[in-house]
């Protein structure tokens, strides 16, 4: 494993490089009046921190493409879906606040409050990938079991996210609280599976050494489950959705489980 000089130096050159890009998608957002875009530069933001490491460390570890294969997998899908879901709708109701509490001049301060912000998360989110990519112990069981960990965290989300989208499509279901397929079992099922993710992702910087790489998974569990994620949506859903109440009391939150009479 590179040595925590190389390491501290490669870190201090990915944020910088993290941080460079949320500026460069900062500037489309001023006259879009839109930060929500940086929702669709997320997982881009992430994967950042590895491409830097990847070419700054003289020499990388055994698990590097198959880190970049699943990096790459997960970043592609994320940043295209949420890129189409945004597409035409204006600006997320969650920044719409932000915006309203930060005014005046909200354009600029955004810069550090949203785009900023998110790139600091991102490079933290990042550890497991950077930490595989610069291990260089021989591949072993914890790989195996994160590979399959994300494999299956990827699937969930990724098909919990195409049945949310078709209910949407249809006219029909305006108004309706999804209850269906992947919904059925657990409120959040695209969030259970990015926590698969993130969690597969660790144990495999973990069998690389990096065990100090667990701030990512345990931070954007966190994140999604107290912050930014259930709670900050689920606050006055049921106000605006009143059948969202029936949804809440027989669905697990997070964890899939069988729904409750």
């Amino acid at each position: 494993m590179a040595d925590a000089h190389s390491l501290v130096q490669v870190g201090a050159l990915a944020l910088a490089a993290t941080l460079l890009l949320a500026c460069v998608v900062w500037v489309p957002s001023v006259p879009l009046r839109d930060v929500s875009i940086v929702d669709s530069a997320w997982s881009l933001l992430v994967v950042t921190p590895a491409v830097v490491t990847t070419l700054a460390l003289p020499q990388t570890g055994p698990r590097t493409v198959v880190v970049w294969l699943l990096a790459a997998l997960w970043a592609l899908r994320l940043s295209i879906y949420i890129a189409w879901r945004h597409w035409g709708n204006g600006e997320d109701r969650r920044y719409q606040v932000i915006r309203a509490r930060n005014q005046p001049h909200f354009e600029w301060k955004s810069l550090y409050l949203v785009f900023g912000l998110q790139a600091v998360l991102a490079w933290v989110v990042s550890a497991p990938l950077v930490g595989a990519i610069a291990g260089a112990t021989p591949f072993g069981v914890l790989d195996v079991i994160g590979m399959s960990l994300f494999a299956a965290g990827f699937v969930f989300e990724s098909v919990a996210d195409a049945q949310l989208a078709r209910f949407q499509a249809n006219p029909s279901n305006r108004g309706r609280v999804m209850a269906q397929g992947l919904w059925r079992y657990t409120r959040y099922p695209n969030y259970f599976g990015e926590c698969c993710v993130l969690w597969g992702l660790w144990l495999i910087a973990a069998s690389a050494g990096a065990w100090w790489s667990v701030i990512s998974p345990l931070l954007m569990t966190v994140l999604l489950l107290k912050v930014s994620g259930v709670s900050l949506l689920e606050r006055d859903i049921t106000e605006r959705r009143p059948a969202y109440r029936d949804y809440i009391a027989r669905t697990n939150a997070f964890v899939p489980g069988r729904p409750r009479s």
